[in-house]
């Protein structure tokens, strides 16, 4: 299959040299366009794709100067060669400064031109392959860091590449969305990597946490106020709309957010338009609301606590982050990340947790979710006085078999020595047998310890 020639533009006013350049291109295999003025330069290289240009200095529209710096500013990596009748050694050297490839003066002689324009389109064509080479391993470096996780989210359980795509959906358009899930899943840093992968990311991020305010102080943070709007309001106060113009709100727990709170939100989402507090002045904003909730929806739309209506406004995409008890194959990968994280901050060199450490961190039930891991983590980076995090350094909750919410529930009544028998036995297991460190998390003496063990070998 036959290669497309070359493009080569050639630029000038006097039609003589256009057409001698022209003839001169198209013999030695090139693709040649012509046109006599500057304007006309940029609007064809708009429509085609051009190796190199060959361009007047002085032409009428826009000079050679200026046609090379606008080629440098939109990045294009065409090369451009000046040419001229009137040259100077000034006028070639803020040429080269510029970026121009060569600075050639008429009358041009055919070798030479047939020779710098091979040389300028291997260099043209390095050009592009070293683009297309990067563009290659930014997505080679994406795709290995979505192995691992997403932005600011870890995790590679399938549950979480669920949520990887839902991002990658939603984050280019123009849908509200809402995040639910247990607290200290990582809702917010769901919102940012959908504002950091949106055609917002160069606007504000405004979070806000509405469980965090009373009711009056919320309305006040949400919509500002006008200068004595009430008392002590002594000057403007802007909103959290307008400082997110542009940009994403994140409004965490709205289903903490009173119900005319939730009215006044709502107009703002279909309206796009609201009014300060003493306001008369209706302002309009361009914001992407993305919200987030640990309720139960449903309970909370029968009860009241969420208005129907809202969430409906809401919810145009829904994305529910599974709790870490869900995913606890992602376990190790977060302890690992989080140790790291902690090593650089505190100048420590941790290496990991010890085999019976992770075995207690993986039969906790981790009711906190991943903010509670990486507490833990942090707290034991700091403590740990060797390269290894023990099981001496985990929290007594970890440690005893009852904490969590996926500790076993009794279903059926049984004996207080049964269930005690049972505990002992699950924290000498998780102690590795040894005794008074499974004593210590039992609150209890050694000796008490041995006399409950020597009964149960009686029984």
């Amino acid at each position: 299959m036959a290669m497309k020639p070359v493009n080569i533009l050639v630029a000038d006013d006097e039609s003589s040299i256009t057409e001698g350049l022209s003839a001169l291109l198209e013999l030695a295999g090139y693709h040649a366009v012509t046109v006599n003025d500057g304007a006309k330069v940029m609007e064809t290289m708009e429509r085609t794709s051009f190796a190199v240009i060959l361009v007047d200095l002085m032409m009428p529209g826009l000079t050679g100067l200026e046609i090379l710096r606008e080629v440098k500013r939109r990045g294009w990596p065409t090369e451009v060669i000046i040419i001229t009748g009137q040259g100077s050694i000034d006028s070639a050297v803020e040429a080269m400064k510029e970026g121009a490839y060569d600075y050639l003066t008429k009358p041009v002689e055919p070798n030479r031109i047939r020779s710098l324009i091979s040389k300028a389109v291997e260099r043209h064509d390095l050009e592009v392959a070293n683009r297309q080479l990067v563009s290659k391993n930014q997505e080679l470096v994406k795709t290995v860091e979505r192995l691992s996780g997403y932005g600011e989210l870890v995790g590679r359980a399938e549950k979480m590449r669920q949520v990887y795509d839902l991002i990658d959906a939603v984050a280019d358009t123009t849908a509200n969305v809402l995040i639910t899930g247990e607290s200290g899943t990582g809702k917010e840093l769901v919102a940012r990597a959908i504002h950091n992968q949106s055609s917002r990311r160069g606007g504000p991020f405004v979070a806000v946490n509405c469980s965090a305010f009373p009711r009056d102080i919320l309305e006040n943070e949400l919509f500002g106020h006008e200068k004595g709007a009430f008392t002590g309001a002594l000057k403007e106060k802007a909103d959290c709309f307008e400082l997110a113009d542009g940009g994403t709100l994140f409004l965490d727990e709205i289903g903490e957010m009173p119900a005319d709170t939730q009215s006044k939100l709502l107009r703002v989402l279909e309206e796009r338009s609201f009014r300060r507090l003493g306001g008369t002045q209706e302002l309009r904003v361009d914001v992407r609301i993305v919200a987030a909730t640990n309720q139960n929806i449903q309970a909370a739309m029968q009860d009241g606590t969420l208005r129907e209506d809202l969430y409906f406004r809401l919810s145009v995409m829904e994305i529910e982050l599974p709790a870490l008890r869900q995913r606890m194959s992602d376990l190790p990968l977060l302890l690992q990340t989080f140790v790291d994280y902690f090593n650089k901050h505190n100048d420590k060199n941790v290496k990991g947790f010890a085999p019976e450490a992770l075995a207690a961190l993986q039969s906790y039930g981790w009711p906190g979710n991943v903010r509670e891991l990486r507490n833990l983590v942090e707290r034991t980076v700091i403590l740990c006085r060797s390269d290894v995090i023990d099981v001496s350094l985990l929290p007594k909750q970890v440690l005893l078999p009852s904490a969590g919410p996926q500790a076993k529930v009794v279903e059926t009544v049984r004996p207080l020595q049964e269930i005690e028998k049972e505990v002992i036995y699950r924290t000498l297991e998780i102690t590795n047998n040894n005794k008074t460190r499974a004593a210590q998390l039992l609150g209890i003496s050694l000796k008490t310890l041995h006399n409950k063990l020597n009964k149960y070998l009686l029984e």
